[in-house]
């Protein structure tokens, strides 16, 4: 009799516990249904925020490029620019060169120092000894030259003194590489005299202009600088 009553409580039990399983398995199947419905509703905002950054990202990318044309642009203007300055400079130092050869001016008087006569014989090319002015530095006191720096015109004088005689006269002869140009020239028998002649002279760089005695002719110069020759740049060319 007990064994019956024993049995009929294990089998109360056994179903007891399946009924409870199956509710407890209906429970976690709603719950799980439950909770699949916000990351259903999740996924479009996901989507929408990667195509949102997508496009930021593209956008982005179209500024950059569009940046780094602008740069390229400036770059290449800096270089024009770098390249004009470059230019400007290289053009003024020529100016400032073209200025400093253009300033060419010389006056000097046959004698440094004492009086006397220089001629008639065994003298040529005569030697300007006092010098006044000599910008440029083109005229050579040794060697009585002047060498013109650059093309250009150049105006030369010159004045001679010297006492008259029977037999020589005053006289020189402005040259230019080697040639006669004019000629200042007096005769008389007695007293002082003095003559004087000057041109304007289109002369390449390095052309030579210098004063000769005239044949058989005499000056005569002192401290008050009697005899003097003179040139300068009018203007190049």
């Amino acid at each position: 009799m007990l064994s019956m009553k024993t049995a009929g409580a294990v089998l109360l039990l056994l179903w007891s516990g399946q009924v409870v399983t199956a509710a407890e398995g209906k429970h976690l199947q709603t719950t799980s249904t439950g909770t699949d419905s916000p990351n259903q509703t999740c996924q479009p905002d996901i989507y929408t925020l990667l195509r949102e950054m997508s496009s930021l990202v593209t956008e982005q990318r179209v500024e950059l490029r569009h940046t780094k044309t602008q740069l390229e642009a400036m770059e290449t203007r800096l270089g024009t620019s770098e390249s004009l300055v470059n230019q400007l400079k290289t053009e003024s130092q020529d100016l400032r060169r073209e200025r400093e050869q253009s300033r060419v001016s010389f006056s000097v008087a046959l004698l440094a120092e004492g009086v006397g006569n220089t001629g008639p014989s065994g003298v040529d090319t005569l030697l300007f000894k006092h010098v006044f002015t000599n910008i440029g530095n083109a005229y050579n006191a040794h060697t009585g030259i002047f060498t013109a720096p650059i093309r250009g015109v150049y105006f030369f004088a010159v004045f001679v003194f010297g006492q008259g005689h029977a037999s020589t006269p005053i006289g020189v002869s402005l040259r230019r590489n080697g040639e006669h140009v004019v000629i200042a020239y007096a005769h008389q028998p007695s007293d002082l005299l003095a003559a004087s002649n000057g041109a304007s002279l289109l002369l390449e760089k390095g052309d030579e202009v210098y004063v000769k005695l005239w044949p058989k002719s005499w000056v005569n110069d002192s401290r008050d600088h009697h005899c003097t020759f003179s040139g300068h740049l009018l203007f190049p060319m």
